[in-house]
């Protein structure tokens, strides 16, 4: 990767994370919605609710321009392991897209009465919609852990960075019980670790030339 494009990517890689929290601020429904509960909140709350999609996709953008900086790290250890972890995540960054654009599908067919409860039960427990769905989740996840691991393994960064990634996958399964605040909580854990990705990812990329100038 060219060396003047560390610093965008980087910064694309924070402004994805940030996206996922302002995403997340948005959503107008809680982790253990039911049915009737989320067609009330989207119907209420349309603009927020397609706000939050149009987040979400500028957020997939941003994450998958960031993740050639994440490359950066590895050039010196675990470079297969880490080239592994950010493939496995760019399915989940990618996937990402398509599901803020199905929240915006969704959102069209709520506002023109075009789903009842019972239809959206039904759409939910869908074979193909269900792949979909658990694939990305499957991605993003997998692809958050086994990146910590790499960092670890590489001593690219900070304890603190894949400790925070850690955390955000393994909160996950109780995220029903978290509520918004902690979800909140959950997510920012996530930006913040990438950011001390991207801040490292530029300071490695500055201090190069200077170790390439000097004598040995």
């Amino acid at each position: 990767m060219r060396s003047d494009w560390v610093p965008l990517s980087a910064s694309a890689l924070v402004v994805g994370a940030m996206c996922l929290v302002l995403g997340t601020l948005l959503n107008p429904t809680g982790a253990d919605a039911t049915a009737t509960e989320t067609l009330r909140a989207v119907d209420q709350g349309s603009a927020r609710y397609l706000a939050m999609a149009v987040v979400y996709v500028l957020g997939s953008i941003s994450l998958t321009l960031g993740l050639p900086a994440v490359l950066t790290l590895f050039e010196r250890r675990a470079q297969r392991f880490g080239l592994v972890a950010v493939a496995v995540l760019s399915v989940g960054t990618i996937g990402t897209c398509g599901f803020g654009m199905l929240m915006a599908f969704f959102r069209a067919m709520v506002i023109n009465k075009s789903l009842s409860v019972d239809e959206l039960n039904r759409l939910a427990s869908e074979q193909g919609l269900t792949v979909f769905v658990y694939g990305w989740v499957a991605g993003f996840y997998c692809g958050i852990l086994l990146l910590a691991l790499a960092l670890l393994v590489a001593r690219a960064t900070s304890r603190w960075v894949p400790g925070l990634l850690v955390l955000f996958v393994i909160v996950q399964p109780a995220s029903a019980h978290l509520g918004r605040v902690g979800t909140a909580l959950q997510v920012m854990a996530l930006a913040l670790a990438f950011t001390g990705v991207a801040t490292k990812a530029v300071t490695l990329q500055a201090q190069r030339p200077a170790t390439s100038l000097s004598p040995r």
